[in-house]
């Protein structure tokens, strides 16, 4: 079993805008922490944490990555995540895994756009947050205003729990033993506004500090924790990474007031049951059943899938029979892991409130729930709310053969990543990888050839149009084949009719008196379906119509399916024809957060793509939301133009809403196109 119980562990999760310097903070600790002998470095590739080759490459996190060190009886487990937000999926998916979150700062940036999201969505997850200001030894910091910006954009809840001294080569308690000078404010004050804070939520110990003008800092624990677990308190602490100024301090303040899994707030785990979600409660007991969330897979060439997981209640160990979700058949634990980056450590169990993984076993999948007990397999953790992925791509092998392993080196990218999504477009006849941008979509093309061995050609994506009819109208048509022998007759007449949007397709049999006997009328509706797939006039499927058959006429020997499945056909496209067909495009909702000074650029740029804003909200952070529909078509390239446009400080999101008529001269556009392709 461990040598710590789950009183003794912290999870920690290292979040924050790239450039904050989370890796080779990561690296400062371990070292600190005697886990490993001398600091990686982040230029040299020679990082714990940043072990992926193509991380290595590029010199930045492009994944989340596990590791642990014990300070003192303290186990601590700590997650590196990506700073980029192309790679945000990889930085949500590991929240659930913690009970604090810890945004690093670049004291020469401030606080960046990511900054503020990353706080924001650590807070809706009811984590407790601290900030840690990185980097405090560059020259020209003003480090006093760095943490007034923090106040303004976050709260005055976010007070210093230590204060850089000595032009930042080191920094002063403000907590436990008040003393000393401070490069800018005053020990004293900052001790007493910390303690003013996390009395307010206790009234019997802010008795007796008003009482008394004092308090003990072992009476400030439980008050101090119950602080965090309410977003009443945020700790600030400052270090230097790079000069091992503030690292030792940062370990005794995660070891002695970040909450351990018993203190954090429990997680938000639900059991749904008709639709009606009800919380469950777990108790973080060794001996109950297991209860445990899988909040990260990989695959390792070496040791094949693998998925980390955090364990909520009882104990995983090996050889143990886990389920996965409501999977009717158990995998034995064959090996049990600690990470340490890419190192796997066997272990014999895994605790609650400890994080370990589990190898080579094709059941497991991101956010899936581990169990031993039947009763447990419709309870549920509640994942983070993901970004949609925006950004698009083609993708096609471009060596003859090498479509499974491209369709399979796809899948395992879309399990590993919750922000990558594959989509099959039939009636483009393409797949399209999505992502979170250029960036997370360059890099996935670069693992696929770089790690997978595939080579890809890519182009945009088709955007999915579709067409419809205007008005009603008649079709008619008949099909006549003799070639010696028997022959081909089949003759239709139908209706068409528009149906109001969204409501697909409609098949009506109004033959009558047998004209077109019962058996080929179903031959007649897979005519018409097949106009459907291929579209009319422009290539796209065909939606919201409604087609009646009424009429025709067979012969007793020449008539047969196909004769009908092309008089259906033929007879459906001369109806078209009459009844006015356009091309629908799709419209979306988009949502786009920017600083205050680029509204105007913003909703400029909008206009010219045929874009409506509905309203925008300016926040007193210094930021402008921006609502508004605009074609799907004219967002190709937004993403990358949104960053130009805002020097990398805005961020959209988007979601389907409607068709609409596409504008008279495109439309003549694609038609024409389509028909130049035909005629090719």
């Amino acid at each position: 079993m461990s040598a710590y119980t789950t009183t003794d562990i912290r999870n920690i999760a290292l979040v924050g805008h790239a450039g904050s310097g989370k890796t080779s903070l990561t690296e400062a600790l371990l070292h600190k922490a005697g886990a490993i002998g001398s600091t990686g470095s982040v230029e040299r590739g020679s990082t714990v944490s940043d072990f992926d080759p193509l991380e290595r490459k590029h010199q930045y996190s492009q994944r989340s990555a596990l590791v642990n060190l014990d300070f003192g009886s303290t186990h601590i487990n700590l997650i590196d995540t990506p700073g980029y937000p192309d790679f945000l999926g990889q930085t949500l998916s590991a929240l659930p895994a913690v009970e604090t979150v810890a945004v690093v700062v670049n004291a020469q940036t401030g606080v960046e756009i990511l900054t503020r999201r990353l706080m924001d969505w650590a807070g809706e997850q009811n984590l407790c947050r601290m900030i840690i200001v990185n980097k405090i030894d560059a020259d020209g910091v003003n480090l006093e205003a760095v943490l007034n910006s923090i106040q303004d954009a976050f709260g005055k809840e976010c007070l210093a729990i230590n204060l850089p001294a000595g032009n930042a080569s080191k920094v002063v308690d403000c907590f436990f033993s008040p003393s000393g000078t401070a490069d800018f404010s005053s020990v004293t004050d900052a001790h007493t506004a910390v303690v003013d804070q996390t009395v307010e939520v206790d009234e019997e110990l802010m008795t007796t500090y008003l009482e008394q003008g004092e308090v003990a800092p072992e009476q400030l624990h439980d008050p101090f924790e119950k602080a965090l677990r309410e977003g009443h308190l945020v700790p600030v602490c400052f270090v230097s990474a790079k000069i091992d100024t503030g690292v030792q301090e940062l370990l005794e303040i995660i070891d002695k007031l970040m909450p351990n899994p018993t203190e954090g707030n429990p997680p938000p785990l639900i059991k749904a049951n008709g639709g009606k979600e009800t919380p469950v409660e777990v108790r973080p007991d060794p001996d109950a059943h297991v209860i445990g969330h899988i909040f990260k897979i990989s695959f390792d060439p070496y040791v094949g899938k693998l998925g980390m997981f955090r364990v909520h209640q009882g104990t995983v160990t090996k050889d143990s029979e886990l389920f996965v979700d409501d999977g009717r058949k158990a995998f034995k634990v064959g090996h049990l892991f600690k990470m340490q980056g890419k190192q796997n450590d066997e272990v014999d169990a895994c605790i609650p409130g400890d994080i370990c993984a589990v190898a080579k076993v094709n059941e497991l999948k991101l956010d899936g729930m581990l169990h031993n007990f039947h009763d447990e397999d419709d309870v549920q953790l509640k994942p983070p709310h993901y970004p949609m992925p925006l950004a698009g791509l083609a993708v096609f092998a471009e060596r003859r053969g090498d479509e499974q392993k491209l369709s399979e080196a796809m899948e395992k990218l879309a399990e590993e990543d919750p922000c990558i999504r594959i989509e099959r477009d039939a009636s483009a006849n393409e797949t399209v990888m999505r992502g979170l941008g250029d960036l997370h979509l360059r890099t996935a093309i670069e693992r696929m050839e770089e790690i997978y061995n595939v080579a890809v050609k890519t182009r945009p994506p088709t955007v999915p149009y579709r067409e419809t009819i205007t008005k009603r109208a008649e079709g008619h048509h008949r099909h006549k084949k003799q070639t010696g022998g028997a022959g081909q007759f089949g003759e239709v007449y139908l209706k068409v009719e528009p149906l109001e949007r969204g409501s697909g397709f409609e098949f009506a049999n109004n033959i009558v008196g047998g004209v077109i006997p019962s058996q080929f009328v179903p031959s007649v509706e897979k005519g018409v379906r097949q106009v459907l797939e291929s579209g009319a006039i422009a290539g796209f499927p065909l939606q919201d119509v409604r087609v009646s058959v009424y009429d025709g006429k067979f012969h007793s020997v020449d008539s047969n399916e196909i004769s009908f499945i092309t008089a259906g056909r033929k007879a459906f496209l001369d109806a078209i024809g009459k009844a006015r067909p356009i091309v629908l495009e799709p419209i979306v909702n988009v949502e786009i957060t920017i600083p205050n000074d680029n509204m105007g650029d913003i909703t400029g740029d909008l206009s010219s793509r045929r874009g409506r804003v509905s309203s925008t909200d300016v926040s007193s952070n210094g930021l402008t939301t921006v609502i508004g529909q605009v074609p799907l078509a004219e967002l190709g390239d937004y993403q990358s133009r949104l960053k130009s446009m805002t020097g990398g400080e805005g961020s959209f999101t988007m979601e389907f809403s409607h068709y609409d008529p596409m504008p008279a001269n495109f439309q003549k556009d694609l038609v024409s196109k389509h028909q130049n392709k035909d005629n090719q």
